[in-house]
């Protein structure tokens, strides 16, 4: 299975049911994945949890993921989309990274310097894996 895809698929499920957050098991590249996610001003918030403070927690620790929703309780995510996956992986230069919803969604990156937005990518030129699409 894909730990990316699936977490991708909870926020996607969670935001149909307009449940206020969503936990997912913890991994580093999620983490980060979900922090652009949060300085895009995709999701309101997002908290890793320690499996030593609360023991109902899986040993691995879990990312539990505020929703973001207007005022009219739409929610910001209107799509996510993996690109890259396990058997087919999709990498791109700085100069060829896809613009989301022209320009109204972004892409995350796998770079050599971390994760980074389709924008930032670009400013340093840098290119990278395509992980997934969000508007």
């Amino acid at each position: 299975m894909d730990p990316i895809a699936n977490m991708l698929c909870a926020i996607k499920n969670a935001t149909t049911k307009k449940k206020e957050r969503v936990d997912v098991p913890f991994s580093g590249i999620k983490a980060g994945l979900v922090k652009l996610l949060k300085e895009e001003g995709f999701v309101s918030n997002f908290k890793v949890l320690d499996p030593k403070l609360d023991k109902t927690i899986d040993r691995r620790g879990v990312i539990r993921i505020t929703l973001k929703y207007t005022l009219d309780k739409q929610p910001v995510i209107n799509g996510i989309r993996r690109v890259s996956k396990p058997g087919l992986r999709i990498y791109r230069p700085h100069d060829e990274m896809p613009r989301v919803r022209a320009a109204f969604g972004v892409s995350i990156i796998s770079t050599s310097k971390g994760l980074l937005t389709d924008a930032e990518a670009k400013k340093q030129k840098l290119g990278g894996e395509v992980l997934c699409q969000v508007w």
